[in-house]
């Protein structure tokens, strides 16, 4: 690359349009993230108002996060082959009018039926939001800072659900949570059409309906499996029957994937470093950071006795942190490379998550506050790390499908971060489920343990895994491999 073209690309800005395509599409992931946890406060008041069982409420969170992340890298190919625009403004057309009977929903069947469509509308828009986003900036700066925007919305999302569905539920009813989407949804379909070009891949080949079958037929059983062992235990029936059924569809699936002429996901895609490994910590972050979200809120409402909602303004240091990293993620990459700030995200998640094993019963609060920013910060770090290094060096054909990937990391992550502290945290109590203060907190310090170290281990991943290797001598005229996008370095420079 030349001295000139680096100043240029150096000092780019995003213009007006731009920022209006980065407002559209990071605030969909930012609404998305939003309504995974918006209702969660809300839980026993739906119960007590369309009378649902108590054992049943989880159900309004696995309605939509099973079709969420099942039906991920179905769609996010189906983006590839016939258009991400049309798919991005289906999927928002139906998340608004899902939304609206949602609020509406007078029984229980009508509001799970509700938050399935808003999930498998889900599934629709994230792939193409993303797609539509990584193809609309050039790789460099200007993608990752529109990455790091992305990543920074998508954490202050799924935090600020947990605090505004406390504060919409106290001040009005638990029914605004789902309306609010509507301004939204229809600000989005009226702006889509205009900001945003048509993209798809260069060919449309026959879709893989073998592939898709499989494909999301797994990863339903496993999100199930996983959301099930709360409420029926990890040795169940249920659980490990929808878990061993999802892992053996997906072990088809990729067995159809290598037999076929046009596969849903190319497979040589899956043998890239970048990928695989990339995806493996952006699983790991997000699963840990929800597991610690779980574990705090226990150990502020059962071991100090706070409220739903100064629990909920708690978590604030650790979404205002998530907009900070964000602000500041592609300078950081600019500084470090992808590979390093992806570390440096997973290892500062780890460090502070284990520094919260020092909370006690009666005092901690400032630390708590400290150490839940800096988690934030990190983990920002980490996801903007992790989707740069999954779809960078694809071409633009692959894109849905590799953005699918990353968001099928991210929601099964979401998913399994609670039912795995939860169990390890119960370790430490009574086998009637009953905990005093005292073996209440014994959980939640064996958990924090625990996830720090899971975190840890991921951030060696990143540092030994996905080491770049050799750049290709200069005048070389190899293609880019993965080795240029993990370091951020652009095409030019590794010829």
């Amino acid at each position: 690359m030349s001295t000139k073209s680096a100043e240029a690309e150096g000092s780019a800005r995003f213009s007006t349009r731009q920022w209006l395509v980065i407002t559209l599409l990071c605030g969909t992931q930012f609404m998305l993230a939003l309504d995974f946890s918006i209702l969660s406060v809300s839980l026993p008041e739906i119960g007590e108002d369309l009378g649902f069982g108590i054992k049943d409420l989880q159900w309004i969170v696995t309605a939509f996060a099973l079709p969420s992340g099942g039906f991920l890298l179905l769609f996010g190919r189906t983006a590839d082959l016939f258009g991400r625009r049309k798919l991005f403004i289906a999927g928002m057309a139906l998340f608004t009018v899902a939304s609206l009977i949602g609020g509406l929903a007078t029984s229980p069947g009508m509001l799970l039926a509700a938050r399935a469509g808003q999930g498998f509308a889900s599934a629709m828009l994230t792939p193409a939001a993303m797609s539509l986003l990584t193809t609309s900036f050039p790789e460099g700066k200007l993608r990752d800072r529109a990455l790091g925007i992305n990543g920074a919305l998508l954490s202050l999302g799924f935090l600020t659900g947990v605090v505004l569905g406390g504060v919409i539920t106290d001040l009005t009813n638990w029914r605004f949570t789902l309306f609010i989407n509507l301004p939204i949804g229809v600000l989005a379909l009226i702006a889509a059409p205009a900001l945003i070009k048509e993209s798809r891949g260069a060919d449309a080949p026959r879709l893989d309906i073998p592939g898709a079958i499989t494909v999301t037929g797994g990863l339903l059983s496993v999100i199930f499996g996983i959301t099930s062992a709360e409420r029926n235990g990890w040795g169940s029936p249920v659980t490990l029957g929808s878990l061993i059924a999802g892992v053996a569809l997906l072990l088809l699936f990729l067995l159809i994937e290598s037999r076929t002429a046009q596969p849903l996901i190319d497979l040589k895609v899956l043998r890239r470093r970048s990928v695989v490994w990339g995806n493996v910590t952006g699983l790991v972050t997000f699963s840990m950071v929800t597991g610690a979200v779980f574990l705090l809120t226990l150990y502020m409402q059962q071991v100090r006795g706070m409220s739903p909602l100064d629990t909920g303004f708690s978590f604030a240091a650790l979404g205002v942190a998530a907009v900070i990293g964000g602000v500041f993620a592609a300078r950081i990459v600019g500084k470090l490379g992808v590979q390093m700030t992806l570390v440096a995200g997973l290892a500062l998640q780890a460090v502070s998550t284990g520094v919260l094993y020092l909370l006690k019963a009666d005092d901690g609060m400032p630390m708590l506050l400290v150490a839940t920013a800096a988690v934030g910060f990190g983990h920002l770090l980490a996801v903007v790390g992790y989707m740069i290094t999954g779809t960078s060096g694809l071409a633009d054909g692959e894109q849905g499908m590799a953005t699918g990937l990353t968001y099928t990391a991210q929601q099964v992550g979401l998913t399994v971060g609670t039912p795995v502290m939860s169990t390890i945290a119960a370790t430490q109590m009574d086998g009637d489920g009953v905990a005093s203060a005292a073996q209440t907190l014994d959980g939640v310090q064996l958990g924090l343990v625990v996830n720090a170290g899971v975190v840890a281990v991921a951030a060696v991943i990143a540092l030994v895994l996905l080491r770049p290797r050799p750049a290709a001598p200069v005048g070389a005229t190899a293609p880019v491999t993965e080795n240029a996008q993990i370091n951020n370095v652009p095409q030019e420079a590794t010829r």
